[in-house]
């Protein structure tokens, strides 16, 4: 799920039937400002395969990107009822993620081209999550389950740096919006890293908690120390990377497996969940601890 670059108040959320295992994908379009509990359904799309991830557009407040387990990516307009406006079909098996450039506005693919505009093939395993440098237009980010994490520049063919970051498939990551070296991790080994890529050798810190996998990471738009993270333990919790316990609050309101998480832009504290058990929770948590000691 991701709330909107756009609107405070407009969730998308990517979802399917039976696990994504077989079967049906729903796209809904959320608004948090009304309705039960204070969200109300604006837009609901169906799919005859799973959805695995969403973003929203960075050129047309209207528009969101969905990754499907046909392999295809779908444009949608939430102006319009029922089907999507466009659909690309390369990948040979599901796509698990799908993120817009937050600076050059685009992507592997345009909203006006009828192909994707380059194909980076080195992943040896299943490629979970990729993610643009917020910083490098042409940077971006992506995580295998070959144990390692890539960073590609778009000029260049091949990846510029390899980091074999986990002792297990890394299912997620993401980029510090605060310090253009800084990427996060999340791993079926359970832990959360955060890196400097100038020292690839070693992570800066390794975040410790969660009882099984974790499957998204998210940096904090408002706050360069706090990281979320997502896991199938049926928690998201939060970590302040400068105090020596740096985890500060654990959400285990989901009874199924968590699958994602977003910080709202414009509403400073507010996150969102999204799980198996098929509920969205939007929330506040209370005060996430500034450094009293800080860390070594």
């Amino acid at each position: 799920l991701q709330f909107s670059p756009f609107f405070e108040n407009k969730i998308s959320c990517a979802t399917a039937a039976n696990f994504g295992l077989v079967g049906n994908g729903r796209l809904f379009i959320l608004n948090t400002g009304g309705g039960i509990n204070g969200v109300e359904i604006e837009r609901i799309y169906d799919t005859k395969d799973g959805l695995f991830d969403c973003s929203w557009s960075e050129l047309n407040e209207n528009q969101v990107v969905t990754a499907n387990g046909d392999g295809s990516i779908m444009l949608w307009d939430i102006t319009l009822m029922d089907f999507p406006i466009k659909k690309w079909q390369e990948h040979q098996r599901e796509v698990f993620s799908v993120n817009w450039n937050l600076i050059k506005k685009d992507s592997f693919w345009h909203p006006e081209a009828l192909q994707s505009l380059s194909v980076f093939s080195e992943h040896t395993e299943c490629v979970y999550s990729t993610m643009w440098s917020p910083y490098n237009p042409d940077v971006f980010g992506s995580a295998s389950g070959d144990n390692t994490f890539k960073i590609w520049d778009v000029k260049v063919p091949r990846s510029t740096q390899t980091i074999r970051a986990h002792s297990n498939e890394i299912l997620s990551l993401d980029w510090n919006k605060y310090q253009e070296n800084v990427v996060v991790t999340g791993s079926v080994d359970r832990t959360v890293k955060v890196w400097d890529l100038r020292f690839p050798d070693h992570e800066l810190i390794c975040l410790r908690g969660h009882q099984y996998a974790i499957r998204r990471v998210k940096c904090s738009p408002h706050d360069g120390n706090i990281v979320a993270s997502a896991s199938y333990d049926m928690t998201m919790r939060l970590w302040n990377t400068t105090l020596v316990d740096p985890l500060v609050e654990v959400h285990d309101a989901h009874t199924e497996f968590v699958l994602g998480v977003d910080f709202n832009l414009y509403i400073e504290g507010q996150i969102a969940t999204c799980a198996w058990d098929e509920h969205v929770h939007i929330w506040n948590p209370g005060p996430l601890m500034k450094p009293n000691i800080p860390m070594p």
